[in-house]
């Protein structure tokens, strides 16, 4: 099953806290806006109100300023004097210098039945139609004091004129004065209220502060912005955001008038990016600033975890010398010391099981060498006493010697099978060796061994030189002859002539002994546990550590004994060793004292 690794610790926390201080950021940021978006609509409208007002304020002063330079006019008895005359020709002639006495943009004289005799302005002709309908209609009202002539606009004073006092003279006629509202003018006023402001009439623009396609702009939305409400209107001019308020001074002029005041959003929006990338800033080095404290905080906490974890696994794997964490975070300590406890007992425990173990395989092993020794010291000591009490022929004499040699023979072998066992896996000597020649000496001593006698033994084997491997040739030899004798005891008891077949095959790094047999095959029970050590079934002699011992030697050379095949007739054995490293001078030596052995 593939292990699935999961995202460590110190990675989740720092993500969190990334994620903790981002979404805060983020709606703190939100917050923010909204809050400063409302403050500033708020101020905006405010402000908007107040600079219409101030609006009016200064046109009001700007107007009384007016009268008072009129009432001046009114006064100078030239003026009184030229309009007793009652000619209009004369009074249109000695009318210019009064105007320009005056200074004002406007300046017209009228009878006292409110006829306009002359009027002077510096765009228009004093016989102008409109002009004069314009002025009469203010000398009709004492509430009008604007003037809309075409495309201009005149704030007016009208005064008039008594010969003697006001209360019981005679009236001569009546002077208008009045100044143009123009940009210049508006300019002025807004700068002191900090507002833009746009007259209207009949859809003209008479006067404003605003670029030529934002009036455009604005007079298509001035129905809009005359909604009959006096709250502020939103609109877009020129993809810029303002707030709007408009004044009718329809009842105050000669003709419909509309006063719009606006406030630009766009511009009070920049406070409102200020802030923003403030807290952004704020965030990010808040951002920062917590990853990097988290990041040493899930480290102090991390990290004892992981070094906890590291010995876990190196004592899964067998390492039980490392060193386990003392630091860190309180649970982990405890953690740290109950894996600590766990440990000891874990090894405790192992150490009397493997006891126990090493005794009851010395028990085995006792109990199986035991019977053999017996066997085997019991023939010696019967065939010596048949020496020593009684006569005995040259032949029965030689009899009884090869039967002490074979049961010494026996015993040296029983003997040293485990010596060698017990040295499995310490102590390898490697050389260079012919596997072929082990192979040969292998079968040589085997076929002393009675358990060899009627068996046929064959070798196939390649070219020697190609059998060279490193190996301890000792030990490979007993490995190949425990298989061989295992073989010809499978053979022997089998009735019929016995057969064992040795092939000996090289492939890429690996060298390969498969040993076959006639006999009846290995037993159903004993298939599981072969290589497990005193295993041995069917067989009137032998220890059961032929098999465990040669596949011991063969792992010891990187290799394995795995039993192919087994049935009535045929069984198959197959040994498998690693090669290694042979030098071409190694070869040439291995092949000499393989010619001098011979």
């Amino acid at each position: 099953m593939r292990e699935r690794r999961g995202i460590k610790t110190r990675m989740l926390l720092v993500a969190a806290t990334a994620l903790i201080v981002a979404g805060a950021t983020f709606c703190s940021l939100l917050i923010v806006r909204h809050r400063m978006q409302v403050q500033v609509t708020d101020n905006l409208t405010s402000d908007l109100a107040h600079s219409v007002t101030t609006f009016q304020n200064l046109q009001l002063q700007r107007l009384s300023s007016l009268d008072r330079e009129n009432a001046l006019l009114a006064d100078l008895p030239s003026l009184k004097a030229l309009m007793t005359t009652s000619d209009r020709r004369t009074i249109q002639d000695a009318g210019v210098e009064f105007w320009r006495v005056s200074g004002n943009d406007l300046f017209a004289l009228a009878d006292n039945q409110g006829q306009l005799v002359t009027a002077y302005t510096k765009n228009h002709d004093r016989s102008d139609a409109k002009l004069l309908a314009g002025i009469g209609t203010l000398l009709g009202s004492s509430t009008t004091h604007y003037l809309v002539d075409g495309d201009r606009l005149y704030a007016c004073s009208v005064r008039p004129l008594f010969f003697g006092k006001q209360t019981d003279g005679t009236l001569l006629g009546y002077v208008i004065s009045g100044f143009a509202i123009d940009r210049d003018i508006l300019a002025e006023i807004s700068q002191a209220t900090s507002a833009d402001a746009t007259f209207i009439s009949e859809g003209r623009a008479l006067a404003s502060t605003l670029d030529a396609p934002l009036i455009k702009e604005l007079i298509a939305r001035s129905a809009q912005i005359s909604n009959g409400t006096s709250k502020p209107v939103w609109v877009e001019l020129g993809k810029e955001r303002y707030i709007t308020e408009g004044e009718d001074l329809s009842s105050h002029s000669s003709a419909p008038l509309q006063l719009v005041v606006l406030k630009s959003f766009d511009q009070a929006q920049q406070s409102i990016r200020q802030i923003d990338r403030l807290v952004i800033i704020a965030g990010f080095f808040a951002l920062i600033l917590g990853i990097g404290l988290m990041a040493a905080l899930s480290k102090f906490l991390t990290r004892p975890l992981e070094d906890l974890a590291t010995g876990v696994r190196a004592f899964g794997v067998g390492d039980s010398s490392h060193l386990l964490p003392e630091n860190g975070p309180r649970e982990v300590r405890e953690l740290s010391m109950a894996f600590a406890s766990m440990r000891s007992e874990i090894l405790q425990a192992n150490q009397a099981l493997l006891e126990s173990e090493r005794l009851a395989t010395i028990g085995r092993m006792a109990s199986s060498v035991s019977h053999d020794l017996r066997h085997y010291l019991a023939s010696v000591y019967a065939n010596a006493e048949f020496l020593a009490s009684s006569p005995l022929s040259e032949a029965e004499r030689s009899d009884i010697l090869s039967d002490i040699r074979t049961a010494v023979h026996g015993t040296t072998e029983l003997i040293e099978s485990m010596l060698i066992f017990s040295r499995t896996g310490a102590g390898v000597r490697r050389g260079h060796e012919l596997m072929a020649t082990l192979l040969e000496r292998a079968i040589t001593l085997l076929r002393a061994h009675p358990d060899a006698a009627g068996v046929t033994i064959v070798a196939h084997a390649c070219d020697s030189l190609t059998t060279a491997a490193v190996v301890d040739g000792k030990q490979m030899e007993r490995a190949i002859y425990n298989l061989l004798l295992n073989a010809c005891q499978s053979a022997h008891a089998h009735t019929g002539a016995g057969n064992v077949v040795a092939t000996l095959e090289v492939s890429e790094g690996l060298i390969t002994l498969q040993v076959e047999d006639n006999g009846a095959g290995v037993p159903e029970g004993i298939r599981s546990s072969l290589f497990q050590p005193f295993v041995s079934e069917g067989k009137q002699k032998g220890t059961g550590l032929g098999l465990t011992l040669a596949h011991c030697i063969a792992a010891e050379h990187g290799g394995e004994v795995t039993l192919v095949s087994t049935r009535l007739g045929e069984t198959i054995f197959r040994m498998t060793i690693a090669r290694g490293l042979v030098p071409q001078t190694a070869l040439e030596g291995a092949n000499q004292r393989r010619y001098a052995s011979g």
